[in-house]
């Protein structure tokens, strides 16, 4: 396991994390980030100058680069965390070659805007990848506690059972314990679903809701999760396990979760525009709520939650007033 190739393409916070992982286990990680800058530091300093200070590398066991196609002929396995939002921009900008025989597992947490599309669809509609090659990276697990070298649960998602414990040897360490599934689809669109819930759970609270509303929102939110994945992709899963419920309830609770920050400004009176320059950080959420707003137009699933957080970020309708409108709806 040592000598497997594998690169990271992003350099964000939750590239920063797995490529912590990666270096626990592997000799050499192929890195590709945009910033020289950040390149630079990282080099001559050991850690991320913008994203989790507190990771410190060993560099000799990074290969960083900001030429990705460098990094995708070096590496079998590839770690993509790239905002969802300019994921499609970048990979356009890049025009890689050879995508279609590599293993892809997707540590992104949102849509591809521009198709409304999963990324494993994405994946394979650009690249050519087959699904069977293209995985996901699955919570509950924050960055920042990655960092810290707190105990951590992750699920790596993959239709072939042998490629999935492939990627959960490799993150695997003391405090990062991996499972399995071969519910891509599913894990994905949960993936997507819970940044929604997470920003109206930042709403309530902004607005000043409890804990006891937050439990019934949140017990409510997971009930649609199931009802969304079960339309679109109907194959047998427990959305109670940590994967889709434990993945939701860090988002809509940590006080780390960018989308539960987002909704709170939202909710504190904050612009959609204004919240999003203060934070000067993606929450995927806001781009998650027009893409499954778009997609569950083909599937006509009853959504009151995602619903009120469409209206509220795109339809402009009052904070105050559509959670009212929610509450009289959940139970």
């Amino acid at each position: 396991m040592e000598n497997t190739k594998v690169g990271v393409l992003g350099g964000g916070s939750w590239a920063t994390a797995i490529v912590k992982l990666l270096t626990n286990n592997l000799k050499q990680v192929n890195w590709w980030m945009r910033n020289e800058e950040s390149i630079s530091h990282i080099q001559s300093y050991g850690n991320n100058p913008k994203y989790i200070r507190a990771i410190q590398f060993d560099t000799d066991r990074l290969n960083i680069s900001s030429d990705m196609q460098e990094v995708v002929d070096k590496s079998d396995i590839l770690f993509i965390a790239i905002p969802a939002a300019f994921l499609d921009t970048t990979f356009q900008h890049f025009k890689l070659k050879g995508m279609e025989n590599k293993i892809i597992f997707s540590a992104i947490k949102g849509m591809v805007v521009e198709y409304h599309s999963i990324p494993a669809r994405y994946f394979h509609k650009e690249f050519g990848t087959s699904y069977d090659n293209i995985g996901i990276v699955c919570g509950p697990c924050h960055a920042e506690e990655v960092a810290k070298e707190q105990l951590s649960y992750l699920t790596l998602g993959c239709p072939v059972e042998k490629t999935a414990q492939l990627g959960a040897d490799i993150l695997a360490c003391r405090y990062i314990k991996t499972f399995t599934s071969d519910d891509v689809f599913g894990a994905e669109i949960s993936a997507v679903l819970k940044n929604i819930y997470a920003v109206a759970a930042g709403i309530c609270h902004g607005l000043g809701y409890g804990d006891n509303f937050l439990a019934v929102l949140i017990s409510a939110a997971i009930r649609e999760t199931s009802d969304f994945v079960d339309a679109v992709h109907e194959i047998h899963r427990d959305v109670k396990s940590s994967a889709y419920l434990g993945d939701l309830l860090v988002t809509a609770y940590s006080p780390h979760s960018r989308n539960r920050s987002f909704g709170t400004m939202v909710g504190k009176g904050y612009s959609v525009k204004g919240a999003q320059l203060e934070m000067n950080m993606i929450a995927e959420g806001y781009y998650a709520t027009q893409s499954i707003y778009e997609m569950n137009k083909k599937f006509d699933v009853d959504m009151p939650i995602a619903q009120a957080v469409y209206r509220i970020l795109y339809d402009g309708i009052t904070p105050v007033v559509e959670m009212r409108i929610l509450a009289e709806k959940l139970n």
